[in-house]
């Protein structure tokens, strides 16, 4: 199956600049993560609770917001609701910079979640792309997102050492004005709005999708994944300079070690556990990896086993990171991936505000060795769940123009074609969504009814 398209010149600029517009919120957000822990007592009436609910608040609001602004976005156009979410963004930058209590500071973070665009700015791409490109297009928006994630960790450090955390606060707020300057500029104006239920959020089938064995272990994997990181910095940071000795200004480097180094220690299980289809061992095995890595922590630290195991740990990260979503896109039902997505992403974000909240708690009642005791557990009954996970087969979605034929014939005769597994076609709507076997398929048979 040749599935090689050519961006055009539209669909090059738009995934360019909206991955650097989604990359630049997320750095934004990502770097206090690494240096937050040492600053907080600066700020009145803190605690190592409100230190857990200040870190993880921006996904609470993120995870309420996330699909009732793309609904918006249907209704009154994408533009405003991505300016007026950057502007929110700003706003709670602003507040978190000026913050001199504990409860600013809270509230700033509140407010930065509350710009949820992030459902949004996947329907643009919808809006941008063609339906042959438009995986390639979210794909490079998701390793923005991984390279922000990577950048945060050491920018963060190195800003807050000359200028403190509210630093870090004012370049976040600075890095909004920069994305709506990259939105009016450089984003191109889509001409009409394609409604695709590969990257749309339709509500009605929210309660369906939400009990799909598959998808409801992928979801507990992505709430729990995040529970753990974000509860991990609530202590990580006083472990590396109180427990290893680093100074803060040499924290960008550790960080970059630690997660540059865990990520390219991940890519040669990932490449081989897709070319062998070993991802259910592989994801087991580096859920497994993290709870005892917890439990060792919790009993266990040293300067070089702490660095090492902590290595290990964000190698894991990542691989997990980047094998949930594939395996979602993967074992979606056809035609329902942006429903399966806008779960997936709530999950994620309420996962980062719970892991806050009882990394906060669990480090005020058991101190550090009970946060991560408590997590190995957490780690131990997700890689139960993961168990009941089926490996994902080598299928992907194509969408497909129905045209001025009946439903159930063009249905029958798409089936009909070698490697079409499953199809969705919804009453009143002229597109089909076609779930095809990439080793299989007849791509010349389909080819005629591909929606342009």
């Amino acid at each position: 199956m040749n599935n090689s398209f050519t961006f055009s010149a539209i669909e090059k600029r738009a995934t360019a600049s909206l991955a650097t517009l989604y990359g630049f919120r997320m750095l934004g957000l990502f770097m206090v993560l690494p240096v937050l822990a040492l600053y907080i007592d600066d700020y009145s009436g803190a605690s190592p609770f409100l230190l857990g609910v200040t870190l993880g608040i921006y996904g609470l609001t993120q995870a309420v917001l996330q699909i009732p602004l793309g609904l918006l976005s249907d209704k009154i156009g994408r533009a405003p609701v991505i300016v007026g979410g950057l502007v929110i963004f700003i706003i709670g930058s602003i507040i978190a910079a000026n913050a001199e209590s504990i409860s600013g500071l809270i509230i700033g973070r509140a407010v930065q979640g509350a710009g949820a665009i992030a459902s949004t700015l996947m329907a643009l791409v919808s809006d941008l792309t063609s339906e042959e490109n438009r995986t390639k297009s979210m794909a490079a928006i998701g390793a923005s997102i991984g390279l922000s994630f990577m950048l945060a960790m050491i920018i963060g450090p190195i800003i807050s050492a000359a200028m403190g955390l509210s630093g870090i606060f004012w370049v976040t707020a600075l890095l909004g004005l920069i994305g709506i300057f990259v939105f009016l500029v450089a984003v191109p104006r889509a001409i009409s709005v394609k409604r695709n239920r590969e990257t749309l959020t339709d509500v009605r089938q929210i309660g369906r999708l939400f009990y799909e064995p598959n998808l409801w272990r992928l979801n507990v994997g992505i709430f729990t994944l995040h529970l753990v990181l974000m509860a991990g910095f609530v202590v990580i940071p006083t472990i590396l300079t109180q427990e290893m000795g680093i100074s803060g200004d040499n924290l960008w480097w550790v960080y970059l070690l630690l997660i540059g180094g865990g990520f390219f220690a991940m890519l040669p299980v990932m490449i081989l556990s897709e070319k062998y289809r070993r991802q259910k061992s592989s994801f087991v095995a580096a859920v497994g990896s993290m709870a005892i890595l917890m439990l060792l922590l919790g009993l266990f630290r040293g300067s070089l086993l702490t660095g090492f195991m902590l290595w290990l740990f964000f190698a894991a990260f990542n691989l997990l990171e980047a094998m949930l979503p594939s395996w979602l896109s993967k074992v979606c039902p056809a035609g329902r991936k942006g429903t399966a997505m806008g779960i997936y992403s709530t999950s994620q974000f309420l996962g980062a505000f719970a892991g806050g909240i009882l990394g906060g708690w669990s480090l005020q009642q058991f101190g550090i060795d009970g946060l991560f005791i408590l997590l190995a557990a957490i780690l131990a009954i997700w890689c139960l769940v993961a168990l009941g996970l089926k490996t994902p087969r080598g299928l992907q979605t194509v969408v497909l123009n129905v045209g001025d034929m009946a439903h159930e014939k063009f249905a029958k005769l798409i089936l009909n074609v070698p490697g079409v597994e499953d199809i969705l076609i919804v009453k009143g709507e002229q597109l089909a969504y076609a779930k095809v076997d990439k080793k299989t398929v007849d791509m010349s048979s389909l080819k005629p009814y591909f929606n342009r």
